[in-house]
């Protein structure tokens, strides 16, 4: 990720004079750590954060907000919040956190929910977050944004995995960085490195508000009944997590019964 964009006079005076949260080291540590394993800031970085106004992304705008008051790499913060209500929302505590932090924050209304409405589609939370992604890039292209951050956390990442290998036969994932090609924007997800109850918990313990979920859907899915498996697996594997991390990082084709893999071990087999 390239881009010549620094500070200006007014963001740096901005960023003096604001009094940070006071991350937990350990969760400020692992979202540092992400960031550097994947490269996701550089220097002129211009990052648009995609705020739902639920916890994760609530601690994502503050761990940035506090990385560029304190790293030495210099990079442009700003939020956007896609209001699938068409404007009916109320996105206070949003724009108060991001008023506390030096953030600007910018709502932009679309009647997604309405759209739905009208359409009997198999997926609706599928649907909508294409729509919501479509709207923010747009949105981060027009700010001249080099990167958009999402909140997606460590159990995101975990269910989707497990979510792949169930239900479509393939152990992939969504990557903690990615390329759009459409926007020529990157994608980052500072936030793969903690589990979805640290997030909770460092929330509580900052006093951060958060908005009500905008969505009106049933919870019971195939997501949900995943995660509910994960916390039964959880009591015997406590590390669970951890462990499809590590899958995800050190899968190799060697491991599997790929057939091109196995054609060329046994390129050099002697009958």
């Amino acid at each position: 990720m390239r881009a010549s964009a620094r500070f200006g006079k007014r963001e740096e005076k901005i960023l003096k004079k604001r009094n940070f949260p006071d991350l937990s080291p350990k969760i400020f540590s692992k979202i540092s750590r992400s960031i550097r394993d994947f490269k996701m800031i550089e220097p002129g970085s211009r990052i648009t954060l995609g705020l739902s106004g639920g916890k994760d992304s609530a601690l994502l705008l503050a761990a940035l907000a506090v990385l560029r008051g304190k790293s030495h790499v210099n990079f442009h913060l700003d939020a956007c919040l896609v209001d699938i209500t068409g404007g009916d929302t109320e996105t206070g505590p949003m724009k108060d956190l991001c008023e506390s932090l030096g953030v600007e924050f910018e709502v932009v209304p679309y009647p997604v929910l309405e759209i739905l409405s009208t359409r009997d589609e198999r997926s609706p939370c599928s649907f909508c977050a294409n729509m919501r992604g479509g709207i923010l890039f747009n949105h981060a292209k027009k700010k001249g944004a080099t990167a958009v951050a999402m909140g997606h956390n460590l159990d995101d990442a975990v269910e989707t995995a497990l979510l792949n290998l169930f239900y479509a036969g393939s152990f992939r994932c969504f990557a903690p960085i990615s390329w759009r090609s459409r926007t020529d924007l990157w994608l980052v997800r500072p936030l793969v490195y903690l589990p979805e109850s640290s997030i909770a918990e460092e929330i509580r313990r900052l006093g951060v508000k958060t908005i009500s979920p905008m969505c009106p859907f049933s919870r019971e899915s195939k997501r949900t009944r995943i995660k509910k498996l994960v916390e039964t697996l959880e009591k015997e594997i406590p590390d669970i997590r951890s462990q499809v991390l590590h899958a995800l990082r050190g899968a190799r084709i060697d491991d599997t019964w790929n057939m091109r893999s196995i054609s060329l071990q046994g390129a050099d087999r002697k009958c």
